[in-house]
């Protein structure tokens, strides 16, 4: 079994200050994955993925004036980071706080961001977190512990959410 990254969301919110200081959480940026929506940072994807509400109305897509936020085929808000033009309406009227002001920062600075293809990053992202949040393991998924797959190379712990 090849080791995975796993990362403990819930830690991370836990143990870094309030939402002034988001956008200076460190995060990581696995390039050799484009897409036609620009680059998305790995709790960006997670965060959609596990933690979005999948409202049926989905205010953010509402409130966005540049027509960047749309629901993919499996109901999934996807963020055009080509289109978006920061200006957080979208974080405003999330009612859940899914949407984070730092998911607006990368475009603008890369000091706290990390190339998950690139062994030594993938390490200083691990230290630059609070001890225990990121962490090599040897597992799959594993739901009934709140362990997703988020793709190869990436676990993420996180308590999915489920309307049922």
């Amino acid at each position: 079994m090849k080791k995975k990254l796993l990362i403990d969301l819930a830690m991370i919110r836990e143990s870094l200050p309030g939402k002034s200081s988001d956008r200076h959480r460190p995060d990581g940026i696995l390039s050799r994955y484009p897409n036609r929506d620009g680059r998305k940072t790995i709790r960006e994807q997670a965060l959609f993925r596990f933690t979005c509400r999948k409202c049926q109305d989905a205010p953010c897509i509402a409130a966005c004036p540049a027509d960047a936020l749309e629901k993919d085929s499996l109901n999934m808000i996807r963020r055009s980071t080509n289109l978006c033009v920061a200006c957080k309406s979208c974080v405003v009227i999330c009612p859940f706080g899914t949407m984070m002001n730092d998911f607006f920062e990368h475009h603008r600075t890369v000091k706290n961001y990390f190339d998950f293809d690139d062994p030594d990053e993938i390490e200083k992202f691990i230290a630059s977190n609070p001890e225990g949040a990121v962490t090599w393991v040897d597992m799959n998924e594993d739901p009934s512990r709140d362990i997703y797959q988020l793709n190869e190379m990436v676990l993420v712990k996180e308590r999915e959410w489920n309307k049922e």
